[in-house]
């Protein structure tokens, strides 16, 4: 077997494999690249050791069986054997589902999360989203201090188990997504600075030196980290992938490296001949990042969009600090602009940031399935203060807007039948001082915004870990059990109806009127209550009542009398008006 790392400062290189060591010579046809060929197989542990150092992980390591401190082990992609071919599942049409592997379960494994797939199946999800799954120090984590970034966390199961997990969703009919992290890695854990210049001083991001993205050896970089996107893709039978902060991704150089990704992985996918996709987190608000490579942009094939999730959460629980403020200034209005024109701040003044942000979306025939809306993420639960989740009552009145947006819908775990169970920032750090300083900072950030520093959990204690883990008991229980059939019946409306998932901004009307939102998409109207007082809201042709939480009541006028943070969808009995068309 031929052993290959990248090491262009090292003036010797051996492979240990096995306990055996193996000398490795400069390869002739790459620069600063070492190799040998040696006896070894599937299993087989494996680490390099530079000019006589201590033995490390190789940086393309497939395995961590030890975690990300001890040997790699190889891994025969070849081995896993598959059900069945899978054709791929696009993006256009579908409804995402974001998973924690580690507490989606109270067993936080692949295994324990395939017995959950059914749930998935019959709520109507095309896509389970896979929160990061490298390794990292320790057991649990959210996995966005991962490293290893080609290998899967061993507590998780590795990859046999996230094989397993992958084929069992495809027997589902359900596409698999996996979040990556190219902006930083580790900082416990990463083996890399010795190996070559992955890091650069040149830039500085909020976890230190950038990803080498521009400087000298970035080629290898770059190529480090597109190879492992690709093999993701290509070994698990992935449908696409989701790039974190990819705002804080650094790059000056002519030929952008998200360009250059979007560019490999649609060439991956011609030549597998299925489906594959990009998704970016990015603040930018730049349509660039999904543009098509031809007219000047990155190629990306969506983006997340927090501007509609800002604008839905403020109107559904009246917040206003932070980045809130923007958005409950407008009130429900942010929500209209939002669902008809994409952004809220496409070039407009932000007074949280003190400038103009963003810029206008481009034509009104821009797909808007490149845009995910959402009523909750994992960030935007986690990095609260005590993980708090939306209520039963609020995310009834979201989901019907989440899922009756021209957006791609995609929903964090447990949303569904209003899970009580809070997700929280945890960490299992087993360096002390690193430990402590997490603690210690968690608790610093929030006091300076109210919170009293003894009510915000402990990121180190297993049991904020073990309060995050969902209650499979919840979704059969009253409150619970009538949340989950109202998002079932909304998803199914949305695949039946081609109007309610159609991503063309253009055919989409919305009006705010007081604490209330009126939307017309085609025949269908969706008519929202944020207040806490009956509303009454006008029609101006007759319409049918398709499904309603709580139950509404026709009135002449016609209107519709909606009750408390109500909801309904409606169609209009002729059916025959114009998409676009303005109800009243």
């Amino acid at each position: 077997m031929l052993f290959e790392v990248w090491a262009p400062g090292a003036r010797q290189v051996e492979a240990l494999v096995d306990g055996q060591p193996y000398a490795m010579g400069p390869d002739p046809a790459r620069a600063g690249w070492w190799r040998v060929d040696a006896a070894a197989g599937h299993g087989s542990r494996y680490a390099y050791r530079l000019d006589g150092g201590e033995p490390l992980p190789d940086p393309r390591s497939r395995r961590q069986p030890d975690g990300p401190d001890g040997p790699s082990a190889v891994v025969d992609q070849d081995a896993f054997g598959w059900t069945s071919p899978w054709p791929g599942r696009g993006l256009p049409g579908a409804v995402l589902y974001e998973l924690h592997v580690g507490t989606f379960t109270p067993e936080g494994t692949f295994d324990a999360a395939v017995e959950r797939l059914p749930h998935l199946a019959r709520l109507g999800i095309t896509h389970v989203e896979l929160m990061p799954v490298c390794p990292f120090p320790g057991t649990n984590g959210w996995g966005y201090e991962g490293v290893s970034l080609w290998a899967v966390h061993e507590p998780y199961g590795g990859p046999e188990a996230m094989k397993r997990f992958i084929d069992a969703a495809h027997c589902h009919g359900l596409g698999v997504v996996l979040d990556v992290v190219h902006n930083h890695l580790g900082p416990s854990g990463n083996h890399l600075p010795p190996f070559g210049p992955y890091f650069t001083d040149r830039h500085h991001t909020p976890w230190g030196d950038a990803v080498n993205l521009d400087a000298p050896g970035s080629d290898e970089v770059r190529d480090f980290l597109i190879g492992g996107a690709l093999a993701w893709l290509r070994d698990y039978r992935l449908d696409g992938l989701r790039l974190d902060a990819v705002h804080a991704l650094v790059d000056t150089r002519a030929l952008h490296f998200l360009e250059e990704l979007s560019t490999a992985v649609d060439g991956l996918s011609a030549a597998l001949g299925r489906p594959l996709f990009l998704i970016a987190e990015s603040d930018l608000n730049d349509p660039r990042t999904t543009a098509p490579r031809e007219a000047g942009g990155l190629g990306l094939h969506a983006q997340w969009n927090d501007d509609f999730h800002h604008a839905l959460h403020t109107a559904v629980t009246g917040e206003a600090q932070g980045y809130y403020g923007d958005f409950a200034a407008a009130g429900p209005a942010a929500l209209a602009k939002v669902l008809t024109r994409g952004f809220f701040h496409d070039g407009t003044w932000s007074s949280f940031r003190g400038r103009h942000h963003g810029r206008p979306l481009g034509p009104s025939t821009v797909p808007a399935h490149r845009l995910l809306g959402y009523a909750q993420t994992h960030d935007q639960v986690g990095n609260r203060a005590t993980g708090d989740r939306l209520t039963p009552e609020q995310l009834g009145t979201a989901a019907a807007l989440v899922l009756t947006s021209p957006f791609t819908p995609m929903l964090f775990m447990g949303e569904e039948w209003g899970a009580a169970t809070p997700w929280q920032f945890f960490t299992d750090h087993d360096d002390p001082e690193l430990a402590a300083a997490i603690t210690r900072g968690r608790r610093r950030e929030f006091a300076e915004h109210g919170w009293a520093e003894e009510d915000v959990p402990d990121p180190q204690d297993p049991a904020t870990r073990n309060r995050s883990c969902l209650d499979w008991t919840e979704p059969g229980a009253s409150g619970h059990r009538e949340l989950l059939e109202w998002y079932r019946a909304l998803i199914a409306l949305r695949r039946a109806e081609p109007e309610l998932a159609s991503p063309r901004l253009d055919t989409v009307t919305a009006t705010a009127g007081g604490r209330t939102l009126r939307i017309a998409r085609g025949p269908f109207r969706v008519l929202v209550n944020f207040s806490d007082s009956p509303a009454r809201i006008p029609l101006n042709t007759p319409c049918d009542v398709l499904l309603a939480r709580p139950a509404c009541r026709i009135l002449p006028g016609p209107a519709v009398q909606l009750p408390p943070r109500g909801a309904a969808v409606l169609r209009a009995r002729d059916a025959v008006s114009a998409p676009g068309t303005v109800d009243g």
